[in-house]
């Protein structure tokens, strides 16, 4: 079972990116957003990087499911059942056990490679 499966109940979304292209957001959606003027009439909002989704679109979890999708894309880390991706804001949260410090070092390096991810936290996060 991979990463997005486990953590998120979901399949692999069909195009679905680490780092996509945001999505247009009209202006008036429920979302908080910064604003962004456009050429035109029309305004439009910007996702920010920490809330989108693996398909551009707006995602409160955005940031800690594209960390699970570049997860399940490196085949140095095969799922382990024991680790949980979160995110508070731009941090990645790393929660549980891995089986060695080179793995929590290869899983920070491939988080801190996602678009919108400030930091990573690895307090929680226990080797053994």
């Amino acid at each position: 079972m991979g990463w997005l499966k486990r953590l998120f109940g979901l399949e692999k979304p069909q195009n679905a990116e680490v780092n996509p292209t945001p999505q247009a957001v009209p202006q008036g959606s429920n979302a908080t957003f910064a604003p962004e003027t456009t050429a035109g009439s029309t305004t439009t909002q910007s996702i920010p990087p920490e809330r989108l989704g693996l398909n551009g679109e707006y995602d409160q979890s955005g940031l800690a499911k594209r960390v699970a999708l570049a997860f399940d894309q490196d085949a140095q880390l095969d799922d382990i059942n024991t680790l949980w991706v979160a995110q508070t804001g731009g941090t990645v949260v790393l929660k549980g056990k891995v089986p060695s410090q080179e793995i929590l070092t290869r899983m920070v390096s491939v988080a801190r490679s996602v678009n919108g991810a400030t930091g990573v936290e690895t307090n929680q996060v226990t080797i053994g």
